[in-house]
């Protein structure tokens, strides 16, 4: 396109329009699926190789004595789970399997390991989600009071409880919690998820609280709510101790910014300085821990688990682990990095929600 000035031509550049190309987010989610298929595939490698290697021998572990004994029973065994053949060629068929959604049978229980997950990982959320809940909202808000008073006496006791916490084995938490609340106080009832008096509720989400109260089943819903108490407080408990450490270093950081100093020297009330400034801009280190916590809860927590009588992801994968069960192993470990890449991704989306400063490019 040209214009005319005075008779002569001047000539207007003019820019081609851009082509457009991919959303920044699609082609960020794209990257990331890419990762995350080359994560479970090593995964998969990794996890068959070691089980391998392990000493043990899965008809050993799974095959009583008597059958032991007959070598018919153990040709048929290792017949059926392809243990008579070389290893490539057992990972090969896992992995043909898998790429149609065939997570393989699990040895122990006789069932398909998906459909194994599927019973198992609700009862691991029901214990996971109301216990992450409580942990952030108790967790920042006592690591805010720490770090609003550091040096204080308050910092100080929130120090050394954190410190506490972090140094408490699980397992002794939970049997310290069993023996007060159960035994001393008959506050709550010792494990399980349900008492022998109740029937569990028809399964809509398999979380024994949310299927019972979507039912009408209030009766049920509160002698689940009571069996949950015990090893959420444990985990609570724990997860706690941990995000109060990370809230108040993070706060105190953001504590020493000059626009927060400017905040309260404009005259800004404590409460609007503190949500409006210092929480969000101090919230960006806390949601990476928060969801490694997260996922560390929804991996299965073994030994909560197994004191209170919990039916959850970490009891089956221990007992698949003892039994050299192969299928199953492979399939939690395919379920706890799934886990892990989903709550990285969601903590990755997440930070551009909460600082603006950050974007995906």
């Amino acid at each position: 396109m040209t214009t005319v000035h005075n008779g002569a031509p001047d000539a207007v550049s003019t820019t081609a329009p851009r082509a457009r190309g991919a959303h920044p987010l699609l082609t960020f989610l794209a990257k990331r699926v890419a990762i995350t298929a080359g994560l479970l595939l090593g995964v998969t490698v990794v996890t068959f190789g070691l089980v391998n290697v392990v000493p043990g021998d899965p008809v050993t572990a799974n095959l009583s004595d008597q059958a032991l004994n007959d070598p018919a029973a153990v040709a048929a065994f290792r017949q059926k789970w392809g243990l008579d053949q070389p290893l490539w060629a057992q990972y090969l068929h896992y992995l043909g399997n898998l790429l149609h959604g065939d997570l393989g049978q699990s040895q122990q229980t006789g069932r398909a390991v998906l459909d194994d997950l599927l019973h198992y990982v609700p009862a691991t959320l029901e214990l996971a989600i109301p216990s992450m809940v409580l942990a952030l909202l108790i967790g920042t808000g006592i690591g805010m009071l720490a770090a609003i008073r550091n040096g204080r006496l308050t910092d100080q006791l929130v120090r050394v409880g954190a410190l506490l916490g972090l140094s408490t084995p699980p397992f002794w938490l939970s049997l310290v919690v069993l023996y007060v609340f159960f035994y001393q106080l008959g506050l709550a009832p010792s494990g399980g998820r349900l008492s022998p008096d109740f029937s569990p509720p028809p399964t809509v989400t398999g979380m024994y609280t949310v299927d019972a109260a979507l039912a009408g089943q209030w009766d049920v819903a509160w002698d689940a709510a009571q069996h949950l108490s015990l090893p959420v407080l444990v985990l609570t408990s724990l997860t706690v101790a941990m995000l109060v450490r990370f809230v108040r270093s993070a706060m105190l950081e953001v504590l020493q910014q000059d626009y927060i100093r400017a905040a309260y020297a404009k005259g800004l009330p404590t409460r609007v300085v503190l949500r409006r400034h210092l929480l969000r801009a101090g919230l960006v280190p806390v949601v990476t821990v928060s969801g490694l916590a997260f996922a560390s809860l929804l991996s299965g927590t073994v030994l909560v688990e197994s004191i209170f009588g919990w039916p959850g992801v970490g009891q089956y994968a221990y007992r698949s682990a003892t039994a050299l069960d192969l299928p199953a192993i492979l399939g939690v470990s395919l379920f706890v990095a799934m886990v892990y890449t989903l709550v990285n991704l969601t903590v990755d989306l997440l930070y551009g929600l909460i600082d603006p400063r950050i974007r995906l490019s």
